[in-house]
């Protein structure tokens, strides 16, 4: 039996959301969400919402709110969270959903699309910010989907 699936996602430039679009036509009856943020949060430049980026993790650790449709996480049995890499960061907005997740008792896993290479620095951070979730998995693209709904 497949778990009851959601697919969260945040997309800054489109590529994430187009991998959880196809990760939910790949997993029957996926629910998808995607993860918005203020029009102002950041930077058209890819660059400059880098800077921003690290200023939130690094600097003022004032992460930004999200706009999510209100979700009971637990009515799920597996979320899988989707997000750019920066820096080798998830996006910010993934560290205010995570948070806003604590209470979440089901399993997690990430999908991320990136042009770098600083995957390993993405795993551990993804871990960290999800302290005390569990975190089943994270994998680049959708290469570990097929053993994470099993």
């Amino acid at each position: 039996m497949t778990k009851k699936t959601l697919i969260l996602y945040y997309s800054w430039s489109g590529k994430t959301k187009e991998m959880a679009e196809k990760i939910n036509q790949e997993i029957e009856g996926s629910d998808l969400k995607e993860i918005n943020v203020a029009k102002d949060a950041f930077d058209s430049d890819q660059y400059k919402t880098n800077d921003i980026a690290l200023d939130q993790i690094q600097g003022n650790k004032a992460f930004p709110e999200i706009q999510l449709d209100n979700i009971d996480f637990n009515d799920y049995d597996l979320i899988l969270v989707g997000s750019p890499v920066w820096s080798g960061y998830p996006a910010t907005p993934i560290k205010t959903l995570l948070d806003e997740m604590k209470n979440y008792n089901g399993e997690l896993a990430s999908f991320f699309t990136s042009a770098g290479t600083n995957h390993k620095a993405y795993i551990s951070h993804f871990k960290e910010w999800a302290n005390g979730l569990n975190v089943i998995g994270i994998a680049r693209d959708d290469s570990a989907i097929k053993d994470w709904i099993k």
